[in-house]
């Protein structure tokens, strides 16, 4: 039996990441987790339940983000050495926590592809207005949190080019599923 891949898909928010991921999860029928949906969980609310705190308040501490972290690796090992390829969803911003994947990988001897999302940042301030509107929308993203993110974002530098994988998330989603096909096609 083949080994399973692990992929995360990281960027700032408003990047398309959470489209994406889940799309790519559905039709590689792999095991999907966002981290919105953990940090709730951990929380005891509903994925809807929208938290207006600013970045670094309440359920958006560093801890509580460590916590949620540990979930997704936690989920993630269980999945992998079950057999079963896992996507991770979260803005993975620092490389410390970037880091800690990557020694899951190495640990489980699964593949890692890190999937950086990215689009201009007009397209951003509108998907965010959009999902503002939205009562299903799962993410508390904003433009200040946004901005804190920006600021704090760890370049990938750590990850082998084979490792990293670029996308323009402003496409169409079944065009970046398309792109991200075509990469992984390519790679030895």
């Amino acid at each position: 039996m083949p080994q399973p891949d692990l992929f995360i898909f990281f960027g700032l928010i408003a990047t398309g990441k959470s489209t994406v991921a889940q799309a790519w999860a559905e039709r590689q029928n792999l095991r999907y987790y966002n981290s919105d949906v953990v940090r709730k969980e951990l929380a005891g609310l509903s994925p809807q339940t929208h938290q207006r705190e600013t970045a670094d308040q309440g359920i958006y501490t560093s801890e509580f983000t460590a916590k949620t972290y540990a979930a997704l690796l936690e989920r993630a090992e269980e999945n992998l050495t079950q057999g079963h390829g896992v996507v991770l969803d979260a803005s993975y911003q620092r490389k410390t926590d970037r880091d800690r994947v990557r020694m899951l990988a190495q640990r489980l001897g699964v593949r890692l592809y890190c999937v950086l999302c990215v689009c201009p940042e007009e397209e951003m301030k509108r998907r965010m207005a959009k999902r503002a509107l939205d009562p299903q929308a799962v993410s508390d993203g904003r433009w200040e949190i946004y901005l804190k993110q920006k600021e704090r974002f760890d370049p990938p530098t750590e990850l082998a080019p084979d490792q990293l994988i670029t996308l323009s998330t402003y496409l169409p989603v079944e065009a970046v599923l398309q792109q991200l096909s075509t990469h992984l096609e390519t790679q030895p």
